[in-house]
This record gives structure tokens, C-alpha cells and sequence, in this order.
């Protein structure tokens, strides 16, 4: 299965581009921007509870056959967060002293 590349910051909105080294990322893809998962979020997912990483870079150029973002293109579905910010706000209240593999 590939990443979806997701194209924007769910909380935000800010594009994130298959190449932004400012995509973070939780274990179900969910998709936020380093400002909002850092600042906003404090490395909490708004959806699972979860930790951010940096998302990956998929290669523009294909090194090896059919592995490249013209192969497998990015997704072009925005993705919105279903919470609201109120509801976010007391997730990350709570669990945002609690260690992520502890969560």
C-alpha cells in the first residue's frame, strides 16, 4: 500500500506538495503542517490520539521502474478536519503531556 500523499494540512489548510519537508503525519495518514502539528496540535493527532513524524518523500524521478510521483501520484483530495476546534483543543489538553507510546 502507498501513502496517499495528502495535499493539505487538515488543520489549516496550507498546501503541502508530494515534496514540502513540512508535512507531518500519524499512523493513519492523517495530515497536518509542522506549524499546526507542533504549535496547535502539540504532537497530538486531533483524530486518533496519536504522534506526527515527517511524512516521506516520494521521488520525482523514477529510480527504479514505476516507484516515482508520476507513477503513483499524490492524492488530490483535500482532507478537512471532522472535530471542532473546541473538541481538538481538549484532545490535546488531555493527552499532551502523556508520552506518545504511552497514549
Amino acid at each position: 500500500m502507498v501513502l496517499q500523499l495528502r495535499p493539505n494540512c487538515e488543520y489549516c489548510d496550507t498546501n503541502l506538495p508530494p515534496a514540502s519537508t513540512e508535512a507531518r503525519i500519524c499512523s493513519y495518514e492523517c495530515t497536518f503542517c509542522a506549524d499546526c502539528a507542533e504549535t496547535k496540535l502539540a504532537n497530538v493527532c486531533p483524530n486518533c490520539g496519536g504522534n506526527f513524524a515527517r511524512r516521506p518523500i516520494r521521488p520525482s524521478k523514477e529510480w527504479r521502474t514505476g516507484l516515482c510521483t508520476a507513477k503513483q501520484p499524490p492524492s488530490d483530495k483535500r482532507v478537512h478536519l471532522k472535530y471542532s476546534i473546541e473538541d481538538v483543543e481538549g484532545l490535546t489538553e488531555r493527552v499532551s503531556n502523556i508520552i506518545p507510546q504511552d497514549r
